[in-house]
């Protein structure tokens, strides 16, 4: 039986206008949904006439054989296969900023070690962009073609999707927004994704992107692309069965279908190997008039993420604050986890409480949601970005550390009215030359924040 779809879009009711929609409950659940009573096949996957004499179509999200507790696909029930289109040709983007891969020596690419930091990041000519015009690369690693890797992008647009959808041969895209509520129409159904939100869409699905609730000139946010693999919930371990994103917070789109005469060309506009290629036909992708399966886009509310930590002393490593993650082939080494500093109370006792100095092994790329990041109080805003490559040093800035110091170790509450987010990644994040070069965002003054940290005065000089 399909899981009871229930209204759990909490803006419901709000003084400005919400999507009201319905959403399916769980992670990695088998859904099944239906727009029309009586689609779905009562046996089997793929009769020999499907109901209402739709097209029956397989969507794969791995191999035939991967293993059963890993193995992902959806079937679509639709009214045309997808199949139906003309030939694909190059899309002429006009913001040519995505990086189909990362090797240093590419011409696209401007690598460092050195500690990054950007003001609020924005792309020129955002009111005149869609989504998919919009995005650009800022940094990753390894290759699609290979799947292997990742890619981190920005995206900064105020025009909607009109007639227009976007697929990704590359990877699972999560999407971060920072500023402007977003209407994410897909092949499933539709999910809104409000601020504090994410969303999950998984390569190959279709989608449109628009932009609801206009309450800034632009919708701005981040995307993750993982070239390998699919997300998941982190193992927790001794932690119990408990804890951090629980699986019943997770929401999939309900069964929603398209069929108008009057429409019009439908553009389709597809990323493979990092290159945007377009197709046109004349229906809508989004004719999916019933859908079971596993392989399923959805969103999360950051604000249900139940914080763990310490209540004795030290605190723990920040993997602790992982919300989904995406594994690589070497056990507990990922190729991007979703890391989030939600608001959280401090408790412990003879403790430097803010984030240790240190140099990991991984790479952390962070972003600010709202509010201020209790790390590094200045400098890092909404919509900006740090970067800390692989063993490079960082860690508090010395304004902190000297508060922090000397703070009283009270209990208190930490992050409120604050999210910050790390995509945390086991590859060497190279940074793009947009990012580093045409931006004009990096903040050229950031590896000062570490230059106030003196020497310590108890020990006589040698």
């Amino acid at each position: 039986m399909s899981p009871t779809a229930v209204p759990t879009d909490k803006s419901n009711g709000a003084t400005k206008a919400q999507p009201k929609l319905q959403y399916l409950h769980g992670f990695g659940n088998h859904f099944e949904s239906e727009a029309v009573p009586g689609t779905l096949p009562a046996l089997g996957n793929n009769p020999q006439r499907a109901a209402h004499g739709l097209y029956t179509e397989c969507l794969s999200g791995t191999a035939f054989t991967a293993p059963r507790h890993r193995n992902q696909r959806s079937w679509l029930y639709r009214l045309r296969p997808s199949a139906n289109h003309k030939p694909y040709a190059p899309y002429a983007t006009p913001n040519p900023r995505l990086v189909s891969s990362f090797h240093a020596f590419s011409p696209d690419i401007d690598a460092t070690p050195q500690q990054l930091r950007w003001n609020p990041l924005e792309v020129a000519g955002a009111d005149g962009h869609d989504f998919v015009d919009s995005l650009t690369t800022l940094g990753g690693a390894g290759d699609p073609q290979l799947k292997n890797g990742l890619a981190i992008h920005f995206y900064n647009f105020a025009r909607d999707m009109v007639n227009k959808a976007f697929y990704s041969s590359d990877g699972d895209m999560l999407i971060v927004p920072v500023h402007g509520d977003l209407l994410l129409t897909t092949e499933f159904g539709k999910l809104h994704v409000p601020p504090l939100h994410i969303a999950v869409v998984q390569r190959g699905l279709k989608f449109s992107v628009s932009y609801v609730n206009r309450d800034a000139p632009s919708a701005r946010g981040y995307i993750l692309e993982t070239f390998k693999g699919h997300f998941e919930l982190p193992e927790l371990g001794p932690i119990g069965s408990n804890g951090l994103a629980n699986a019943k917070d997770f929401e999939s789109p309900v069964a929603w279908y398209e069929d108008k005469a009057d429409q019009g060309t439908y553009t389709v506009v597809n990323k493979f190997v990092g290159k945007l290629y377009q197709y046109e036909q004349d229906h809508s992708p989004y004719d999916v008039v019933a859908w079971s399966g596993n392989y399923v886009p959805y969103r999360y509310d950051l604000e249900k993420f139940n914080v763990i930590g310490t209540v004795t002393y030290d605190h723990p490593d920040p993997s602790i604050y992982t919300v989904l993650t995406c594994p690589s082939d070497t056990p507990g080494t990922a190729v991007a986890d979703f890391v989030i500093f939600a608001p959280r109370w401090l408790v412990a006792e003879k403790t430097f409480r803010p984030p240790w100095y240190h140099r990991n092994v991984m790479s952390e790329f962070m972003g600010l949601i709202c509010g201020s990041y209790d790390a590094k109080a200045e400098g890092f805003l909404p919509a900006g970005a740090s970067l800390h490559n692989m063993c490079t040093a960082h860690g508090p800035d010395a304004e902190t550390f000297n508060k922090a110091s000397a703070a009283d170790l009270a209990p208190h509450k930490v992050g409120e009215g604050s999210m910050a987010f790390m995509f945390e990644s086991a590859y060497q994040i190279l940074t793009t030359k947009w990012a580093i070069q045409d931006s004009g965002k990096v903040q050229k003054d950031y590896w000062k924040a570490w230059q106030g940290c003196d020497r310590v005065s108890d020990l006589p000089q040698q």
